[in-house]
């Protein structure tokens, strides 16, 4: 048996069935076991009482089940199945379509047909089929979707088919090994572009300037020079300054981005679709969507430490989607971790290291740091604090366990504290989009936020 899946929309796993003689002999139904059983009773009477005509219906009614055992044997053998799984990602809450594919390579026919196929719970219930007899080399094709709320990877198989002769006298329950995995990934939201205010060392004399998540290059002319094309020629800089300047498009380096996301165990209460902590592995996704399509360079960083570099391309493009990618799957089966503090995420932010694409000079400089905090205390929001250091611009959006249980909350002390150290905080309510937010966080002064009232 052998199985595969090529990359791309879908995928595709195949498989064939073996089995001994005596597996298939176990096969015999209730009625096949009594056609055998009157079959060896009939003739011991004929023997006994010389009857031949007896005889001989007592053989019949013996060899028959043997005879369907051993033809159903042979196409046991030669029976092939194969699934196709598309896509092989989905956002939570979307569906996949699965389709099986059942191939007769034997001389012989085969009987009626029951498939079924193992899915996880969390998929749906499990699919089965029933088909009609499949004649040598024919073929027959079923399809079914699947669905789930929740994030992960869920495996799909192995296939099972039930085989029976004509007559019902032999059932044979078989597996194929070949599976396939879903991939469920966090719901994304579009995202507008925006641009977000901060501080800058990285270009010019390092004034206050905005990040541009627009994904438009900035123009900037320059004195025209022999050999440059006329078509370059910005003729509104000209008029101002009274000689011929071109434009020059301004890219020392591809902007940088961090989307930090906060997985502490401690700093996120309850589970489900609709918790904080799905709330803000959403918003993560959402984020890195949104960077990568606007031509960031940006990683996937926890507060374990865990980096997921991701290299962005201008108007997106292969590199962006399989950097979209990667990222995906990880958000896809990330899970609360035991750490207490922000300490190593800090020291992530602050080193930069485990960037793609010749390194990553952290969030400091020009860069860009998105985070996801869930609940801060004293020492937690110093740390979080200190993470803005040089950067161009910092985003916070802070889910507080007891903000979203209706509880007293002090959220407020917690963003103002962050907003003191230059960061745009937000704190998060229950039940608010991921997409008025990051409006809101675009239209903010320089180290304000939002607060918890919403109109």
């Amino acid at each position: 048996m052998s199985a595969g899946a090529p990359r791309g929309a879908g995928g595709e796993s195949r498989g064939r069935g073996s089995g001994g003689l005596r597996a298939s002999l176990a096969g015999l139904t209730t009625r096949g076991r009594s056609f055998l059983a009157a079959g060896v009773a009939a003739a011991l009477c004929a023997y006994v009482l010389g009857q031949g005509e007896l005889l001989r219906v007592g053989l019949l009614l013996a060899v028959l089940p043997l005879i369907c055992v051993f033809a159903l044997h042979r196409t046991r053998h030669r029976v092939s199945g194969s699934r196709r799984l598309t896509p092989m990602r989905v956002p939570a809450g979307s569906e996949a379509r699965v389709r099986l594919r059942m191939e007769n390579v034997s001389r012989l026919p085969t009987g009626l047909l029951m498939l079924q196929d193992r899915v996880p719970y969390v998929l749906g219930p499990r699919p089965r089929f029933v088909l009609d007899r499949v004649e040598p080399g024919g073929r027959r094709e079923v399809s079914y979707r699947v669905r789930s709320d929740l994030r992960g990877r869920y495996p799909l198989g192995p296939l099972q088919l039930r085989l029976t002769d004509p007559f019902g006298l032999v059932e044979l329950t078989r597996s194929f090994s070949a599976y396939d995995t879903l991939t469920v990934i966090p719901r994304t939201e579009a995202l507008v572009p925006v641009r977000l205010t901060g501080e800058t060392s990285g270009y010019g004399d390092g004034g206050r300037r905005s990040l541009a998540l627009a994904g438009d290059d900035d123009v900037i002319p320059r004195t025209y020079r022999r050999g440059d094309d006329l078509r370059r020629v910005h003729w509104r800089s000209t008029a101002r300054y009274g000689e011929l300047m071109v434009r020059r498009e301004e890219q020392p380096q591809r902007s940088k981005a961090t989307v930090l996301l906060d997985t502490r165990g401690v700093a996120f209460e309850g589970a489900g679709p609709d918790s904080a902590f799905e709330w803000a592995v959403s918003g993560a996704a959402s984020t890195l969507v949104h960077l990568l399509e606007q031509g960031f360079s940006a990683r996937l960083l926890t507060d374990s430490g865990t980096s997921v570099p991701g290299s962005g391309g201008h108007g997106g493009g292969q590199e962006s989607a399989e950097a979209a990618g990667l990222m995906m799957d990880t958000l896809a089966v990330v899970g609360h971790s035991d750490g207490a503090g922000l300490t190593r995420a800090y020291d992530a932010v602050r080193s930069g290291g485990g960037h793609g694409g010749g390194g990553f000079s952290g969030a400091g400089g020009d860069g860009l740091l998105i985070a996801f905090f869930g609940d801060l205390d004293d020492v937690q929001a110093e740390v979080a604090a200190k993470m803005r250091g040089r950067c161009g611009a910092a985003v916070a959006f802070v889910l507080d366990s007891a903000l979203w249980a209706g509880r007293p909350s002090r959220v407020e002390e917690r963003v103002g504290r962050l907003r003191d150290a230059g960061w745009t905080a937000l704190a998060v309510p229950p039940g608010v989009a991921f997409g008025e937010l990051w409006r809101r966080a675009g239209n903010a002064p320089l180290g304000t936020g939002t607060s918890g009232g919403w109109g």
